[in-house]
């Protein structure tokens, strides 16, 4: 059975989990959600949804200690449940990050065009009323492939890459804080909420945004087969990763609310960017948007090495073609599945930031279903394997798990129901979400079963295949 080489350290893994939850619009968004919610709704609203988010990491970390495994939520699914729930599971996951990836392809483009506005001459086509510039469009699928050769040599390079960039992104955002603490003041922060509002009810709105913020731990356990570390500290780094990011986002937005008022910033385009600038720190609103650039770098560069990590997991359990199981005879990588990540991520880039929108709001909805399974498969692996060893073990998991249930299936009803702030858009995001689960119906009735259950979860586990042995 093929194996996937061991090459990811500590530092790299948690530079892959963390930065994969790290993204990009965060740093430039605040100016938009502090006029809706206030600095405080905003800054403590993802406080909460941090530790909430932690709740759903506490299941991914003690299955990620158990079975260190490439695909994670695809091989618990299989392990605690069956065939089925493992490709819902599996097309889940894919549908959420190609739909992050096709994103990126048009939006590095965009984003470096505010740099170097000449970028945007040469209008290619229009679709959704936003057009698509000749230059951008050439830079974001040149970066696609740039991104497709360093996967394509190997994980230790990809992970070393983004332990270079990871580095760099966190040293901005600490002289962020420091001089936005230190040359600030709290009273550009404080009161705030907007006068006569409701502090809680502001904070308890922007927890739902907040918790699409914070999706991306699941790359640990997708990850955990290449990690050359203990299974227990696997485990342990699915958590840090979010209270990494969370923590980042926390003080460097805060830090924005404290060096320039946040009333102001409300009325600004570019958030935290323009934020440093009008405080009389040009430089510090080109770090921010450096930061913004190398969030969609290391986002970009996790979803690249994760996505075919699902697809040669789902075709190692024999829910795909056989195929995609194939490594690399000298890097070790799913070379099938990198390929055929590649050509979705530029089926779906070439047609621009607008109208990919709709597939990232689908994708919250995808990761949401990918969570609650998750949550689901720890429990009914305890229920079916109640001596297996666990390295890591979630204490107090009954709790842990209703609450993270809760808040998820908050966040999909509350997209599904029409009306809403946070609904879908019709008819085309509800389109899109039918369509999905039509392609993925269609794709695991005409897969042939070429492996029985008892083939697949050996293919799966490996090594850890007498774990689940009775």
């Amino acid at each position: 059975m093929p194996e996937l080489k061991k090459e990811i350290s500590l530092l790299g893994l948690l530079a892959l989990g963390a930065s994969g939850i790290i993204g990009t619009s965060w740093i430039y968004t605040n100016s938009k959600f502090f006029s809706l919610y206030g600095a405080g709704g905003e800054i403590f609203g993802i406080a909460i949804a941090t530790v909430f988010v932690v709740f759903i990491a506490l299941a991914y970390a003690e299955l990620t200690s158990i079975f260190p495994r490439a695909g994670g939520g695809v091989v618990y699914s299989y392990i605690a449940f069956n065939r089925s729930m493992a490709f819902i599971t599996g097309w889940m996951l894919l549908g959420a990050f190609l739909a992050s990836l096709a994103f990126y392809v048009m939006a590095s483009g965009m984003l470096l065009s505010w740099a170097f506005p000449a970028l945007e001459q040469i209008p290619l086509y229009s679709i959704a009323g936003t057009p698509v510039y000749l230059p951008v469009f050439l830079f974001g699928f040149a970066l696609t492939f740039l991104l497709f050769g360093v996967n394509y040599r190997g994980v230790k390079l990809s992970s070393r890459i983004q332990i270079g960039l990871f580095s760099i992104m966190i040293v901005l955002g600490l002289v962020l804080v420091i001089v936005g603490f230190a040359r600030g003041s709290v009273h550009n922060f404080w009161p705030a909420y907007p006068s006569g509002s409701s502090p809680t009810l502001l904070t308890l709105r922007f927890m739902l945004p907040a918790l699409t913020y914070l999706t991306g731990f699941a790359m640990v356990a997708i990850l955990a087969e290449e990690a050359n570390l203990p299974s227990k500290r696997i485990g342990l780094l699915v958590i840090l990763s979010v209270l990494v990011a969370g923590l980042f986002y926390f003080i460097v937005l805060l830090s924005s609310a404290w060096v320039y008022p946040w009333q102001e910033t409300a009325q600004l385009e570019k958030g935290t960017i323009d934020a440093f600038t009008s405080a009389g720190f040009p430089a510090l609103g080109w770090s921010a948007y450096a930061i913004s650039f190398l969030g969609m770098l290391t986002s970009f560069l996790a979803l690249f090495l994760a996505t075919p990590r699902i697809i040669f997991s789902m075709s190692r359990a024999g829910i795909l073609p056989e195929l995609f199981a194939k490594l690399h005879p000298k890097y070790g990588t799913p070379v099938n599945a990198l390929w055929f990540t590649l050509i979705l991520t530029l089926g779906l880039g070439w047609l621009g930031k607008a109208a990919i929108v709709w597939f990232l709001d689908i994708g919250g909805i995808f990761i949401g279903i990918a969570w609650i399974i998750g949550v689901l498969c720890m429990l009914e692996i305890r229920k079916k394997y109640p001596k297996i060893e666990r390295p890591y073990r979630v204490p107090a998991h009954y709790i842990f798990a209703a609450i993270g249930i809760m808040m998820t299936a908050i966040v999909i009803i509350i997209s599904l129901i029409p009306g809403t702030s946070l609904s879908l858009v019709w008819p085309y995001e509800y389109g899109i979400l039918i369509v999905w689960i039509i392609i993925g119906v269609v794709i695991y009735i005409v897969t042939p079963k070429y492996r029985s259950d008892k083939e697949a979860l050996k293919e799966l586990l490996g090594e850890y295949y007498d774990k689940i042995r009775k």
